[in-house]
């Protein structure tokens, strides 16, 4: 099961697509990543690698449905999406994987879903969030971004490059993921109630420049969970922070996890 290739895992009646990289250590806990809106497996590029190999940790990496190789979309979504994602498919992913301790490590999206799931669920599996320009609420910049993503994909740019990653489905791909988020019901989503229920320690980076969002979303969260997160805001840098600023996030990740390690030890 554990190998560099990617596979099929069956999760509540949907194959998605998954990745191991390295094999986990007992005892160790496995950094498992949660993708953003557009993303998949493939779109991680050589991210995943360059964290395994900065953190001596195992990585496992999945595409939600509708995302990559895992099956396409069956139904629209709806504003509670994210919830689902959290509470139902996140917790059958870790059980299927057999991962016993996790770093959650979510961007966009991603960060959203794994901030639900550790809100809402008491799962001594999770040990740390790892949170790449999260969104915790709606902004007019967010909206903006969409619309902005919207325009390149109907004049063809964006979905030819999204199609090397979302294959035939690639048009259900991104009118699934716009479609909720420009949806006026969407408007008012908010996942601050889901954060006092955290209880594990979160490191948020986010770009000085991220297209989708603002300083606002990881401010609060500091702000409502202000001994358990450290911000990382970086300079010249947009929505993709593991990608833009590799070095930079890596860097704050590898800190943090040490750190991580260091508390589970003593």
């Amino acid at each position: 099961m554990y190998n560099q290739d990617q596979a099929l895992l069956p999760v509540n009646g949907v194959n998605l697509e998954y990745q191991w990289i390295g094999q986990p250590t007992p005892g160790q806990p496995v950094l498992v990543l949660l993708h953003e809106g557009l993303g998949c497996v493939a779109m991680w590029r050589d991210f995943p690698e360059n964290l395994a190999r900065t953190t001596g940790l195992t990585v496992f990496i999945y595409s939600r449905q509708g995302y990559g190789g895992s099956e396409p979309f069956t139904q629209p979504l709806d504003v509670d999406f994210m919830h689902r994602e959290a509470l139902d498919v996140l917790p059958a992913v870790l059980d299927k994987a057999g991962i016993e301790r996790a770093i959650l490590v979510g961007h966009s999206d991603g960060a959203s879903i794994a901030l639900i799931y550790a809100g809402e669920r008491l799962d001594s599996r999770i040990t740390g969030l790892v949170l790449l320009a999260p969104h915790l609420f709606v902004e007019a910049e967010t909206l903006h971004g969409i619309r902005e993503a919207k325009q390149q994909f109907d004049e063809g740019g964006l979905a030819g490059r999204l199609q090397r990653y979302h294959l035939a489905h690639t048009q259900s791909t991104f009118r699934h993921w716009a479609g909720i988020w420009l949806d006026p019901r969407f408007a008012s989503w908010n996942i601050e109630s889901s954060l006092p229920g955290i209880t594990v320690p979160m490191l948020a980076i986010m770009g000085e420049d991220d297209q989708y969002g603002t300083l606002t979303q990881i401010h609060a969260l500091a702000e409502r969970l202000p001994g358990q997160t450290t911000l990382a805001i970086l300079k010249d840098c947009g929505h993709s922070p593991h990608l833009e600023q590799g070095d930079k996030t890596l860097e704050q990740i590898s800190r943090f996890v040490e750190k991580l390690q260091g508390q589970s030890e003593g």
